[in-house]
């Protein structure tokens, strides 16, 4: 985790709350506890108080690469992990076929209980909530920026802050789409922040544009289940929490998810009906997810696909809503009713919500630096899909760190950012900053280059004692850990010092570095291993870390390694679009991106390792021409 002085000048004094965070989704929440378990004054302000935490699409907390995010924001002292597991209806470990180091955590979550968990935390932590929304940012001069100091809201009050946070989603002048008909919003019964963007673009802040998706909601009672594939969770559930208690997990009854198809005649009406869609008839510009596609997508990009999977996901155990996952859709009412009752088992679906299509407004990230806080205004910090990502997870991310930044500035201590060797979100902050991104942002395992290094199962260990440290977790965490850790040592030297007489009287150590041998089989073919009797965590990174031992002592090499060429700064008075030698497209990049580093240079699109070579010439020659005789 490392520091770095914030530039900017004190905050101003006489603020009613330390920190102001504007905006109740999953950004909101984590950077609003982050600033309170800091000792800041925090308020939240959003259009509903009642939809703090609401999860606008998919009610679903983790996932490939998502998963690990959501160990290390728990790690971190955060709320979405905690709060999945009190709320989980359907808990699943993703890639089991595959290493640890790419297995993901997934749960599926009752919507309301999570909403209602969510902002119980925050209350519990002492946020202020101030319901009513937005409408534009309170500014001033500041020592050699211009200063954000708060907000207005609808009601005309200023709510005066020395620091604040926008993670507005997908609100910053929202239009939703559903075939030709268009509705200023940013989700279904909530409205949308369009002065924002005007006081974000008189700041010299530069917006975009994105757009996001949503499926139909369909009546459990409508469905013939029996023609559908179950999809159940894993027999023993895995929490995402490293606090969570095992013995009474899971919290709520488990349910099953299921799994169906498109088909040919799904298809054909959706190109029948193509021109009809609003990304298709031109009255949306902004890009989608590529790696979330809607339906419409689906079936013109990949025309040789006879089928798409679908899943559907039960909202909560108390109504009876379902989530379509697959089939998001902007096409209008009629065709979204025609086309989904051509598919196997809801041939009688009822539409409890027809799928919309969210346009939106969004902040180029590379204006960003590291703790998520504008470089060129100060006391203003953004953080979620506001910076170009999608999805719950990295939003939480984001706003932990911004609001734990936030407090940090307004306490006068140093700034902090995790580097991509230390955490996913790490990888994420530092993917954001060096980026321009034409379609929004997801996370997955192949974006972390030290994957290796990064599992879920050993979050704690990489970023608890850095939280206490900091102030983010207590105490009681940190002892935690080092129990955890103690007992993992203790079957660490057991393996080491136990033999097998079946095997050549190798130790049990070896034997478990086979890839074709677990932890459970030694424990139960050898006594004194059994009586250790690790759970079912402490198994799981003690497996990892004696299997990955060789690959992860590489990975550490190549992290020193890299590290020489991170730490090199590229001085701001460098002209990068005047340096010779450099290929036209790296040039461009360079410019348009300002990488603070050459180890950011070389994680770049169009920037190849013989531009990083030739750039580092630059500034070393740079550095002697600047040298004292």
């Amino acid at each position: 985790m490392t520091s770095h002085p914030h530039p900017f000048a004190s905050p101003p004094a006489g603020a009613r709350w330390d920190v102001l965070v504007i905006g109740g989704g999953h950004a909101g929440i984590e950077a609003a506890a982050a600033a309170a378990r800091l000792g800041a004054r925090v308020a939240l302000a959003t259009f509903r108080a009642d939809r703090i935490g609401e999860m606008s699409c998919n009610p679903a907390i983790g996932g490939q690469g998502k998963g690990q995010l959501v160990r290390e924001v728990d790690a971190l002292g955060g709320v979405m992990g905690r709060a999945a597991d009190a709320t989980g209806i359907q808990f699943r470990v993703l890639n089991t076929a595959k290493g640890h180091a790419v297995r993901g955590p997934r749960c599926q979550s009752d919507r309301h209980r999570y909403r209602e968990d969510a902002t119980a935390r925050l209350l519990e932590l002492g946020v202020e909530i101030v319901e009513g929304g937005v409408t534009g940012l309170l500014r001033e001069r500041g020592a050699t920026h211009a200063r954000v100091v708060g907000a207005r809201d609808a009601q005309g009050r200023e709510l005066r802050a020395a620091a604040t946070v926008i993670t507005t989603g997908t609100f910053l002048a929202a239009v939703m789409h559903t075939g030709d008909a268009q509705v200023a919003g940013g989700r279904v019964g909530e409205s949308t922040s369009s002065g924002i963007s005007a006081d974000l673009r008189a700041l010299g802040v530069e917006l975009g544009r994105l757009k996001t998706g949503t499926p139909p909601r369909l009546a459990r009672d409508s469905i013939d289940w029996q023609r559908l594939e179950a999809q159940p969770g894993d027999a023993r559930p895995e929490p995402f929490s490293f606090q969570t208690d095992r013995a009474r997990f899971p919290v709520l009854p488990q349910v099953d998810c299921h799994i169906t198809y498109t088909n040919e005649r799904t298809h054909a009406l959706i190109r029948a009906n193509i021109h009809r869609a609003p990304m298709y008839a031109g009255r949306i510009q902004g890009v989608g997810p590529r790696y979330c596609p809607s339906v419409e997508d689906k079936v013109m990009r990949f025309a040789d696909k006879p089928r798409h999977q679908l899943f559907l996901e039960p909202e909560s155990l108390s109504t009876d809503v379902i989530y379509v996952n697959g089939v998001s859709t902007s096409l209008p009412a009629d065709v979204q009713e025609e086309f989904v009752h051509t598919i196997d088992g809801l041939e009688r679906a009822r539409f409890l919500r027809h799928g919309y299509a969210v346009e939106y407004d969004f902040s180029l990230p590379a204006q960003l630096d590291r703790s998520f806080a504008l470089r060129a205004v100060e006391g203003l910090w953004l953080a979620g899909q506001i910076n170009g990502t999608s999805g719950y997870e990295e939003a939480a991310a984001q706003g932990l760190v911004a609001g734990a930044n936030a407090a940090l500035w307004v306490q006068g201590r140093a700034a902090f950012a995790l580097g991509r060797d230390e955490a996913y979100v790490g990888v994420l902050a530092d993917d954001l900053v060096v980026s321009a991104p034409s379609e929004p942002y997801r996370m997955f395992s192949s974006r972390a280059e030290h994957r290796l290094l990064l599992r879920a199962d050993d979050a704690d260990r990489r970023l608890v004692p850095r939280a206490h440290a900091l102030g983010l977790v207590g105490d009681a965490e940190l002892a935690r850990l080092e129990a955890r850790l103690a007992r993992i040592a203790r079957a660490r030297q057991l393996l080491a010092s136990l033999r097998s007489a079946e095997h050549d009287h190798r130790t049990l150590e070896e034997l478990l570095r086979r890839p074709e041998l677990g932890y459970a089989e030694l424990a139960a073919a050898h006594a004194p291993l059994a009586a250790l009797a690790l759970d079912e965590a402490d198994a799981v990174t003690l497996e990892a870390d004696v299997k990955y031992a060789g690959y992860s002592e590489r990975a550490r090499r190549d992290v020193e390694r890299l590290a020489r060429d991170e730490a090199v700064e590229i001085p701001l008075e460098l002209d990068l679009g005047a340096l010779q030698g450099l290929r036209r497209e790296a040039r461009e990049k360079l410019v348009a991106l300002r990488p603070r580093t050459l180890g950011q240079a070389a994680r770049i699109a169009g920037v190849n390792p013989p531009d990083v070579a030739l750039l580092s010439i630059h500034v070393e020659r740079f550095h002697r021409a600047r040298a004292p005789n």
